[in-house]
């Protein structure tokens, strides 16, 4: 590790921050200014970190970040690389609540050893992906891909909605799209009524005879990422059949239920929508925009700013700079200073925000 005897500094200006999203298909870490969260470089790693007993694995992460980290400092200042400390770090990480028991006990000390840093958050990326969208203001963010997850906040508590797999929810989610597209496939097959043809030779056309579908699919651990691979054949179909175009409408209407459930209800909410599934177009989006205006009515829809790093960084410089309003919480954003956990006085968790992140929701698995 690089030496913690680096000099203190009084002000942001003079500092960095470094912000880590950590997810199931790899690290990216950035490292930016203090004051203005100016990203000045990042790096990407293609490996995971692994998880083991203890949850995710804290000396894997730590073997891959602080090297990082050393390379992005040599970058900004190959004369003096650690002339300008590390004031805060923000890690967003898939999995955080349930198996981020490891990393809340080490990286606090590792990191104020290494770099002499004592501000730390550890977040769900669902709340790194909030940051990155919205930054710091009202409202609600659905992270949409393989699953669905919503999350909004009125500033003084989180509020979350579905995430909760395929088996039990994802609803409206790439892998909810998929298997409602294989079923009315399946329908057509054997000739029930909501049967449609045009998804029927699809599947066949992706999967082979649809009769031997459920033998090769169900023993699968990645059911949801082949359910998925049917929601684009879905929106594909949408313009001439209507079976296919009513599985988009009703998909729109659970994304507009979860974001309803978590928006606050205040005029001026923001809604952002991120992730893979939306770039299926009009045939979700146009649904969407219209489930979205009777929902959420006090709310106006914009494009996401940002994405999970760039919340990451927001964080880390927020805590940097004293100017962090986003609240905090038990399981989605946990704040460290001097080495030791701050408890979460701010937040009054709301129905719905008090259960973990779920790894492979929203932002991370792609449609």
């Amino acid at each position: 590790m690089e030496s913690g005897n680096e000099p203190s500094v009084s002000e942001p200006s003079e500092g960095l921050v470094v912000g880590v999203d950590s997810g199931g298909s790899g690290l990216r870490i950035a490292l930016a200014e203090a004051a203005s969260g100016t990203v000045l470089d990042s790096l990407a790693s293609r490996e995971p970190v692994r998880t083991g007993p203890g949850g995710i694995s804290a000396a894997h992460f730590l073997e891959q970040v602080l090297p990082a980290v050393r390379t992005l400092r040599e970058r900004a200042a190959p004369d003096s690389p650690v002339a300008r400390p590390v004031l805060a770090v923000a890690v967003g990480a898939a999995g955080m609540a349930t198996l981020g028991d490891e990393l809340r006990a080490e990286l606090p000390g590792a990191f104020a050893a290494a770099w002499g840093v004592r501000r730390l958050a550890l977040a769900a990326d669902a709340v790194t992906a909030y940051a990155g969208a919205l930054g710091q203001r009202p409202g609600a963010v659905v992270a949409g891909g393989t699953g669905m997850i919503a999350l909004g906040t009125d500033l003084v508590s989180w509020r979350r909605a579905d995430g909760w797999g395929h088996l039990l929810g994802d609803c409206g989610s790439g892998a909810w799209i998929g298997r409602a597209g294989l079923e009315a496939a399946m329908r057509a097959h054997d000739g029930r009524r909501g049967g449609s043809a045009a998804l029927l030779a699809r599947a066949e056309k992706l999967f082979g005879p649809v009769a031997g579908l459920p033998g090769a699919l169900y023993p699968r651990t990645d059911r949801p990422a082949v359910l998925a691979s049917f929601a684009p054949e879905v929106a594909d179909c949408a313009g001439g059949d209507p079976v296919a175009a009513d599985i988009l409408v009703r998909a729109a209407e659970h994304v507009a239920d979860a974001a309803e459930a978590v928006c606050p209800a205040d005029p001026g909410a923001l809604v952002a929508l991120t992730g893979g599934l939306f770039r299926m177009g009009d045939p979700l989006l146009v649904p969407l925009r219209a489930a979205l205006g009777e929902r959420v009515p006090q709310a106006r829809t914009v494009a996401p700013a940002g994405d999970p790093l760039a919340g990451a960084v927001i964080l880390a410089s927020a805590l940097a700079t004293g100017t962090l309003m986003l609240p905090e919480d038990p399981s989605l954003l946990r704040l460290f200073d001097d080495g030791t956990a701050e408890a979460a006085t701010s937040a009054q968790v709301g129905s719905g925000a008090v259960t973990p992140d779920r790894a492979g929701t929203g932002h991370e698995d792609r449609t």
